[in-house]
């Protein structure tokens, strides 16, 4: 008989393995709880520092806010370094729930609503610090980004309207900015007491207002601001032979010249946030201010023909002075163009606008949406709207904006993208060039409707 073959080697050799696995383990496991063990400390630390604060805050808040009037110095100081409590004077209403499909701008959908309700605790009788802002068409908002999610802001961010290139922050609107305010441009509908009925909003509900002032295009508009811009010419045309040239061209036309070049040389300037008002400045007219542009269009336009001209007859070797203006047919200026400059990018992003389409489905679920003042109980109901056909305005301006973020639209572009517009749910799909709606539902629920 054969004698039996002895294991214990092999069984040593398993356990030899099986304790190095288990060193292994109880190495990564010290090692993940010296990381624990430092990012709690890290916490802790953090978290002692901001108590720390918090407490000189409230001691120097209580030592100003319990008698104001026996140290107004220590007020004076707050106010001069800029250390403000801010108290919103009220919260809008908006047909905006969430975030997502809100527009990034006002004049992306002038058909949306909102109201305004100066809170009472700020004035004894609100209504009454809204006296005369009846007379305004326009009224510029200041309020807080509440709904950032964090505090932490970045020098250099990713526009939508970019797709994902970086610009600096202060060259943009981006509401994550080191303070988190936001200024907006709304057209004021009317004033019943202390609410504010409003239009062209890009607020989501529940924004906290800081302020609001109204909007005078004679101080905040600079296409307003042509008799400054001409004293300026004047000034540098005695340094500068070119702009002479341009006074001397400025004498020689008359209004009848300019009146019968208005029909073919005059092209209206792109309507801008900045030019909406419906009144005018007091003693001055429209014709003068349109003959006006059209003087200096006609101007600019008479230089770049002649200079064309002398190109033409001068010999291609010889040089140019360095004080010699060029003018080209795309440095031609006219409206609002001359008179400011803004990023190429923001007329001309690197996306387009896009088709926006609905369903058969969709255009008719739409439908059975009626107004807020109707008395059909039977059908869903908007509360901004007005009724189907500014519902439909309203999301056309939205999805033709392109509302998805960049990274939405560079790695989820194949899923449905979901927004709220006053009652109604939207869902919508994006294919090239073009969104299409493929359902309209009213909202269930209060909650909010969350974008996939």
């Amino acid at each position: 008989m054969s004698s039996p073959v002895c294991s214990c080697a092999e069984h040593a050799t398993k356990l030899t393995q099986q304790a190095s696995v288990m060193r292994r383990e109880i190495k990564n496991l010290r090692q993940q709880m010296d990381g624990s063990i430092r990012a709690h400390r890290k916490q802790m630390s953090s978290l002692q520092s901001i108590l720390t604060d918090c407490r000189k805050h409230d001691d120097r808040f209580q030592s100003t806010s319990k008698s104001p009037s026996q140290n107004p110095s220590g007020m004076n100081q707050l106010l001069e370094q800029g250390r403000i409590q801010t108290v919103p004077i009220g919260y809008i209403s908006s047909c905006f729930a969430v975030k997502n499909g809100t527009p990034r701008q006002p004049t992306v959908c002038s058909s949306s609503r909102a109201r305004l309700k100066i809170e009472p605790s700020v004035f004894n009788n609100p209504e009454h610090s809204l006296v005369g802002l009846e007379q305004y068409s326009h009224i510029w908002i200041i309020f807080l980004f509440h709904k950032n999610g964090q505090m932490s802001c970045k020098a250099k961010v990713k526009p939508p309207r970019l797709n994902g290139q970086k610009v600096g922050v202060y060259s943009t609107r981006s509401p994550h900015r080191p303070n988190a305010l936001g200024l907006t441009l709304a057209k004021l509908e009317r004033i019943t007491g202390d609410t504010l009925h409003l239009s062209g909003v890009d607020i989501i509900a529940g924004t906290p207002v800081l302020d609001i002032k109204p909007y005078i295009p004679d101080y905040d508009s600079p296409k307003t601001r042509i008799e400054d811009t001409g004293e300026n010419e004047q000034t540098s045309s005695f340094t500068n032979p070119h702009m002479a040239h341009l006074r001397d061209l400025d004498e020689e036309l008359d209004t009848s010249e300019m009146s019968s070049e208005l029909s073919s040389e005059v092209r209206v300037c792109p309507v801008s946030t900045s030019d909406f008002s419906q009144s005018e400045q007091p003693g001055s007219s429209s014709e003068t201010d349109v003959l006006a542009e059209v003087k200096n269009y006609l101007k600019q336009q008479h230089v770049f023909t002649e200079n064309s001209t002398k190109d033409k007859n001068t010999d291609s070797s010889e040089g140019t002075s360095d004080d010699t203006i060029s003018l080209t047919s795309s440095s031609l200026k006219f409206g609002c163009d001359d008179y400011s400059a803004i990023a190429a990018w923001v007329r001309s992003p690197p996306i387009s606008k896009l088709d926006v389409r609905f369903t058969g489905n969709a255009e008719k679920e739409l439908k059975e949406f009626v107004p807020h003042d109707s008395t059909d109980g039977t059908r869903p109901r908007f509360q901004f709207l007005k009724g189907p056909d500014e519902a439909v305005a309203a999301i056309i301006g939205i999805l033709s904006a392109d509302p998805r973020s960049v990274y939405r639209r560079t790695r989820c572009q194949d899923r449905l993208f979901f927004f709220t517009l006053d009652t109604a749910d939207i869902t919508c799909w994006f294919g090239d060039g073009f969104a299409e709606v493929v359902r309209v539902k009213p909202v269930q629920s209060s909650e909010p409707t969350n974008a996939v």
